[in-house]
């Protein structure tokens, strides 16, 4: 198998693509991932290394089980989605010790369940992640949504989820549904805070 033959999800789907200093509708397919939740300030929380260090040994050997059948991927970004009882939490407020969250890496549709539990027993043997135990498999329909590319630190990001929400989503005819969700293109471990590059991505619904 050649470099070509190894398929990059980020290329193939539209959704993943942002503009920069601009915000774009989009319909985002029925998409499976492995996922974990928590709760709680990414920062400071314990349970969110964690769930990071799960999630990714898991996504791995789930890329080379499916290189030795035939079909090599590159592993995808982490995802996240976020949300709070006031909303507000990410945009004036701020205060991450409100939010919840369900930490993703996005996977082929041919990872099937049986290949997942193979994956874990592999991963458990081995390195027995704390919280591997609670990573899952299932898929996630998100269908309309507003996204857009935010190059900067995480902390910068208030005043674009802002425009979003109360500038551009309404004034497009839409209402927000479903959780904020980000796409984190960059290693936060390895670039500088200005540059990191993280799709911010909002679903909607018509307004009524």
């Amino acid at each position: 198998m050649t470099t070509a033959d190894k398929i990059d999800f980020k290329r193939e789907l539209d959704c993943y693509r942002a503009p920069r200093g601009r915000f774009r509708v989009v319909d985002v397919p029925e998409l499976r991932y492995l996922m974990i939740d928590g709760h709680g300030d990414p920062n400071t929380s314990p349970a969110y290394v964690d769930a990071i260090e799960a999630l990714y040994p898991l996504a791995y050997r789930l890329k080379f089980a499916s290189k030795r059948a035939g079909r090599d991927h590159v592993v995808m970004p982490l995802e996240g989605l976020w949300w709070a009882d006031d909303m507000d939490a990410f945009t004036s407020a701020r205060d991450k010790s409100r939010w919840h969250w369900t930490l993703m890496i996005m996977v082929p549709d041919w990872i099937d369940r049986e290949t997942f539990a193979e994956a874990v027993d592999q991963v458990a043997a081995t390195r027995s992640p704390r919280r591997l135990s609670e990573v899952r498999l299932d898929t996630f329909s998100e269908g309309r949504c507003v996204q857009t590319l935010h190059v900067g630190s995480y902390d910068d990001e208030a005043d674009v989820l802002a425009r979003m929400h109360h500038e551009f989503i309404p004034a497009h005819g839409f209402a927000l549904t479903g959780r904020h969700h980000e796409i984190y293109l960059s290693d936060a471990r390895r670039i500088a805070p200005e540059k990191l590059r993280t799709i911010l991505r909002q679903p909607v619904v018509p307004a009524t």
